[in-house]
């Protein structure tokens, strides 16, 4: 039983670890918006512009929203991915460069 729980905390840890990112002395977190991110971590690496996705909001529209991909980086030899949807952030995904 203990090494259930403490295999479920480690999971849980590891996605709310996946959820934030350190920029200086700032955090951001996934649905931090466009301006909040450029505020903390400045301008990033670079910025690529994916496409649109379709979404349903709270009324029951469809609507498109811009998907974009911010790289910022090497940081210590990482490299961060920040995936926007909508000008909010959505995921934030690390590796090593080479």
């Amino acid at each position: 039983m203990k090494i259930l729980v403490a295999t479920l905390l480690a999971l849980l840890a590891g996605n709310i670890q996946a959820a934030t990112l350190r920029c200086g002395s700032a955090l951001i977190s996934t649905d931090d918006s466009t301006s909040e991110v450029l505020g903390k971590c400045g301008e990033p690496r670079s910025r690529d512009f994916l496409g649109y996705r379709e979404v349903l909001d709270s009324y029951g529209f469809y609507n498109e929203v811009p998907i974009e991909e911010w790289t910022y980086g090497p940081r210590n030899g990482m490299y961060h991915f920040l995936r926007f949807e909508g000008n909010r952030l959505r995921d934030i995904d690390s590796k090593r460069g080479n």
